[in-house]
């Protein structure tokens, strides 16, 4: 996951007293033995166990993201395969000193030491010049060593030739291989392969050394500039030390003695993280205004509008991992010491379903900020949709206030326009503010009778094994007492009733309806009803309407989906699954009892992809 330093003095002038070229920071301090790896632990006990007990296998493979160590690691197993002195002869880890072979391996100059990179030799000639050099004996070290880089990038081809060399080479042939591709290798090579994760750094261990590099060099970085830098490099090690050469190279040169976080910010483009909290609090809160303010402020310091964007994801990440998990899930991660105690003051103050719809408002922002003309404005008009949201209820919210009957359209201004006193992550309070009577949610065209206006009520019994059915209402709440979800689905979209009488029904089939429906209702409602029942077809007559059509019908009048338009305009389509026929306590959480959704059923999901909510 990350290299440590070589320890090495910067270079001496030589004899003509010019100073040598200078050294990149990347290059100067990568590691040169194992003693230098830092983060690789389960690789060196494997190395070390499988060395000590002569149990070396004949070809390895280096995965991680780039900057990781990945060619540094294949070269320091170069050495140790190779390594020898006045009194070692044999292959170890424990490289206390220079070895014979040492320099000149990891200067990429040895004979028997073999780099080749495969992003620029990915044929199948390139591999059998290689295999043809297999043959030959080392010239000087005890192995051949053949260092592969970016290896998935060889042919199809390429790899084939290689597969028979790969699982029986010569006993004097090793290979070691480095990728960032993993999945694109053939399994066919992975199989002769043992593997080796790299993994990168966290924050604070990346910011630790890079400060470890900075007391060598002699330069001061203030910490929060140093932990920007290792956000910014993503666990590369290579990266960060990339950009702290830069950043103590710019500001070497203006004459100042701290290179301090502002500095770093301000070289890096970035937002300024502490802003970056402030907005998000405002957005979530609907205060309109103050987040814009924020966000202007940011973008006038330099910060890109995508990387306030991405910032804005990685908070609602770490707060939606600490909601979700617990104030641990904060410790882990990407995230900083600083960064995880605010996220767990923070986490309590939202709801995880404000949190999830945020994460999705941000997502689509980020993809629009990328893509637009201005991407300031749709920076801003991402930071209004969300602050918009965060008025609207959640989904639990909307169905309480839907089964109590608290339902108006949205004051005015909402808080969007930059008010205060919100809930955090805004419930519906402001949104759906008021109350109307309970009979609105019995104005269907086609809604319950009155035995079933109540939630949890059943169809009269009228003897241990029958009951007494009058409308396709009773039918539709029978199947739903009986756990029939895929055939109440059914008998709700298809079914155009003609005729009903107790113990017949004749209907007219909706396009797509089952063949079979007719003879599966019938064999239902007897095994129900204890009765027998006729139910035919008459594809002829007109019939009523079916109480899906209905049900939506009562939907798309309802004052809450006014609502809903009103501050959505653009959306074209609302369908709300059985709202009607969910039990809900003052606690919020759903009646055990009580069948949500025909989707329910996994037999059904194929039928329900239109009535998603």
């Amino acid at each position: 996951m990350s290299e440590t330093p070589e320890n090495t003095p910067q270079a001496s002038p030589d004899a003509g007293g010019e100073k040598s070229p200078y050294q990149v920071l990347a290059r100067k301090y990568r590691p040169q033995n194992f003693d230098d790896l830092l983060g690789h632990d389960a690789m060196i006990r494997t190395l070390r166990n499988a060395f000590a007990s002569g149990r070396i296998a004949h070809a390895w493979i280096l995965t991680g993201v780039r900057g990781v160590g990945k060619t540094t690691t294949a070269r320091i197993m170069a050495r140790a395969l190779n390594y020898e002195t006045d009194t070692i002869h044999e292959p170890t880890i424990d490289m206390a000193e220079p070895g014979i072979h040492c320099q000149a391996i990891a200067e990429s100059r040895h004979p028997d030491v073999i780099e080749m990179d495969a992003a620029s030799r990915t044929g199948v000639d390139d591999i059998r010049e290689l295999i043809e050099g297999v043959r030959y004996a080392p010239v000087q070290a005890r192995y051949k060593v053949y260092v592969i880089d970016e290896v998935h990038m060889l042919s199809k081809n390429a790899f084939n030739a290689l597969l028979k060399t790969l699982e029986e080479p010569p006993p004097h042939v090793k290979f070691i291989f480095a990728t960032t591709e993993i999945r694109k290798l053939p399994v066919t090579v992975l199989s002769r392969c043992q593997r080796f994760d790299l993994r990168r750094f966290d924050q604070d261990t990346l910011a630790d050394y890079l400060q470890g590099i900075c007391e060598k060099e002699q330069a001061s970085v203030e910490r929060e500039g140093l932990l920007m830098i290792a956000r910014a490099a993503e666990g590369s090690v290579r990266d960060a030390l990339s950009l702290l050469d830069q950043a103590i190279i710019q500001h070497a040169m203006s004459g100042g003695e701290t290179v301090t976080a502002g500095d770093v910010q301000e070289m890096l483009g970035l937002a300024d993280r502490s802003t970056s909290w402030d907005m998000l609090r405002a957005a979530m809160k609907g205060e309109a205004g103050e987040a814009l303010k924020l966000f202007r402020r940011q973008y006038d310091g330099g910060a890109d509008p995508v990387v306030i964007m991405r910032d804005m994801l990685e908070l609602v990440h770490l707060l939606t991992r600490v909601k979700a998990a617990g104030e641990e899930a904060a410790a882990h991660g990407s995230a900083g010491t600083a960064e995880a105690e605010a996220a767990r003051e923070m986490a309590g103050a939202f709801p995880m379903a404000g949190l999830t719809r945020a994460w999705s408002l941000l997502m689509k922002g980020l993809s629009e900020t990328q893509t637009a003309p201005d991407a300031a404005a749709a920076g801003e008009m991402t930071l209004i949709r969300l602050a918009y949201a965060a008025d609207l209820p959640t989904p639990d919210e909307a169905v309480r206030m839907l089964t109590d009957g608290k339902v108006s359209a949205p004051a005015s201004g909402g808080a969007a326009s930059g008010g205060g006193g919100a809930p955090a992550g805004g419930g519906g309070a402001r949104a759906v503010a008021g109350g109307q009577g309970r009979q609105d949610m019995q104005a269907a065209p086609q809604g319950r009778p009155q035995a079933y206006a109540q939630p949890g009520a059943h169809p009269q019994m009228v003897a241990a094994n029958q009951v007494r059915l009058s409308s396709l209402t009773d039918v539709v709440a029978l199947a739903r007492q009986n756990r029939e979800a895929k055939l109440r689905s059914e008998i709700e979209r298809y079914v155009r009733v003609v005729k009903f009488e107790p113990g017949l029904i004749e209907f007219n089939p909706a396009d797509g309806a089952p063949h079979d429906l007719a003879g599966r209702m019938a064999t239902k409602l007897k095994d129900w009803t204890g009765e027998r029942w006729v139910v035919t077809v008459n594809a002829r007559a007109k019939g009523a309407d079916t109480l899906r059509s209905g049900r939506d019908a009562a939907v798309d009048s309802h004052p809450l989906v006014a609502a809903v338009r009103e501050v959505f305009p653009e959306i074209t389509d609302i369908r709300i699954r059985e709202i009607a026929d969910l039990t809900i306590d003052h606690t919020g959480e759903a009646d055990a009892d009580d069948d949500i959704s025909a989707a329910d059923d996994p037999s059904d999901m194929s039928n329900e992809k239109d009535d998603a909510p």
